[in-house]
């Protein structure tokens, strides 16, 4: 609602027992407007709790498996499916770094969970400015470098060879799929 500022007492205090009404009238109307900013602050607490408990979420389920899912399924067959010599040794080299970027990328999360976990159960939480940019830049700079360079090259390797294409896509499908399957009729195998 944004109150207006308390307005100034209308008469000089004149040392009288009325004074004191006064003074109390405006202490109340100082904290009601501290009061009138209360519901927005809480607004902003309740959405830096849901944004710091889906990225708890998002860290463990999404961005660990997606590099798992990485290095276990595209990297292995990007690299066998590469022509000996000079194609092999650059996806070994892209390989390389983009799982020690992938490392690099789950400790920066790693040292921020403390406090993400924090701050999702409302809890006093320091999350440093640089730490959370760092972060953001590396992932960015690790997915351009993916996007632009690895992505692309995997498609004209694995493109030479539908089977090869095909069989990273049953691959995924199989992992993606299993655990649902399992969850349905494990009990029965």
């Amino acid at each position: 609602m944004n109150l207006p500022s308390p307005a100034p007492i209308p008469h000089p205090p004149t040392g009288t027992p009325l004074d004191e009404f006064s003074q109390c009238h405006v202490g109340i109307v100082q904290q009601l407007v501290e009061l009138d900013k209360l519901p927005a602050l809480l607004d902003a607490a309740a959405q830096a709790r849901r944004i710091a408990g889906d990225l708890v979420h998002f860290y463990k389920n999404v961005v660990r498996e997606h590099h798992q899912e990485e290095e276990r399924e595209l990297f292995p067959a990007v690299l066998a499916s590469a022509a000996p010599g000079a194609e092999h040794d650059e996806v070994h080299a892209i390989v390389v770094r983009l799982s020690r970027e992938h490392r690099e990328v789950e400790a920066a999360f790693e040292r921020l969970l403390p406090e993400l976990k924090a701050a999702a159960k409302g809890q006093e939480a320091r999350l440093e400015a640089r730490a959370v940019e760092s972060l953001v830049a590396a992932y960015w700079a690790h997915a351009a470098y993916e996007e632009e360079k690895f992505l692309p090259l995997s498609q004209q390797i694995l493109g030479r060879n539908g089977n090869h294409m095909a069989a990273l896509g049953v691959s995924l499908h199989m992992r993606h799929a299993l655990p649902g399957i399992l969850a349905r009729v494990g009990h029965r195998i």
